[in-house]
């Protein structure tokens, strides 16, 4: 199993909230290493979410949620 991590893109707040902003994948879906999962965005700075690792993908975060920054937002189970 492989976590994937809301990124830290705030240095001067790593605890800060920010928004999940889109899936592009669905649960329980295949995705491969390197693949588009998520955007996400923390003080109006988006950044795009790739997957650390083939396999398949368990969100645990819905879409225009507030999620903290360095919490898992889904894991991939290879």
């Amino acid at each position: 199993m492989t976590e994937v991590m809301f990124p830290a893109l705030s240095k001067e707040r790593p605890t800060a909230l920010g928004i999940l902003a889109t899936w592009f994948v669905r649960d329980g879906e295949r995705v491969a290493a390197d693949q588009l999962l998520a955007e996400v965005q923390v003080d109006k700075v988006s950044v795009e979410v790739p997957a650390p690792a083939a396999g398949v993908i368990h969100l645990l975060v819905g879409a225009e949620a507030e999620v903290q920054q360095g919490t898992p937002i889904a894991r991939i189970d290879g």
